[in-house]
């Protein structure tokens, strides 16, 4: 069994093989540069060095989201044309449960998150729940001050992941206190082999193909604006 996986949820572009449970080949850039120009050059380029033909695969996993708006339609639009070529299953896996999995051993509970501009993050809580790591608040939209002051009153310690964490880190010390834990290195924490990892462990019907759509948790600027108009 292998699969492809996709993540342009933001500025990180990841690209992975996974074949019989084992990543064979990953690639990563952290450069802010246009997805769309490069996301298909990175998957022709990574197939080759691990000596596997796009006939050969058996799923396509992508980030659905949350995440840049734009950098999800481009992962998810490239993921859907590839499943239906192949015709192969596609899966969608939550960016934020990606970011999560770097506090897989953690103990205590683990808040990945994204920024959303306007003071908003996108997060979600996770931790052990019936002796698995898994989701255990829903991903959300909140604004960041809101979602501290929640978390601070689980008086539990609770390790923060993110790829924007220069932005908030001081607010997260000054709201939570001695409870905030950080990570040692925020550099590649979005990682394309675990995204694999995650696809490949939850179910996927080639018939869904057409029907997938990604998880932005709020629509579009534009879509907001027009129904807003709409229903004037």
């Amino acid at each position: 069994m292998i699969g492809l996986a996709l993540d342009t949820s933001t500025y990180v572009l990841g690209v992975a093989v996974i074949k019989d449970g084992q990543v064979i080949g990953e690639m990563t850039t952290n450069i802010k540069k246009n997805h769309s120009v490069r996301l298909m050059t990175a998957v022709r380029t990574l197939l080759q060095e691990v000596d596997v033909t796009p006939k050969e695969l058996n799923r396509i996993i992508v980030t659905e989201g949350p995440g840049s708006y734009t950098g999800v339609r481009i992962g998810v639009t490239t993921a859907k044309t590839l499943a239906w070529t192949l015709n192969i299953p596609i899966v969608g896996v939550s960016s934020l449960e990606v970011l999560a999995q770097n506090g897989f051993y953690f103990n205590g509970y683990v808040s990945p998150f994204i920024d959303a501009r306007r003071g908003q993050v996108y997060t979600g809580l996770y931790g052990v729940k019936d002796g698995t790591f898994q989701n255990v608040k829903e991903d959300q939209i909140i604004l960041h001050k809101d979602w501290l002051e929640q978390l601070k009153e689980l008086e539990e310690p609770v390790l923060f992941l993110s790829p924007d964490m220069e932005k908030h880190e001081q607010e997260i010390k000054h709201l939570v206190g001695d409870h905030a834990q950080f990570a040692l290195s925020t550099g590649n924490l979005l990682k394309a082999g675990e995204l694999a990892r995650l696809g490949m462990e939850k179910e996927a019907s080639s018939d869904e193909v057409h029907t997938f759509t990604p998880n932005y948790i709020r629509l579009a600027e534009a879509e907001a604006k027009w129904l807003a108009n709409k229903q004037q």
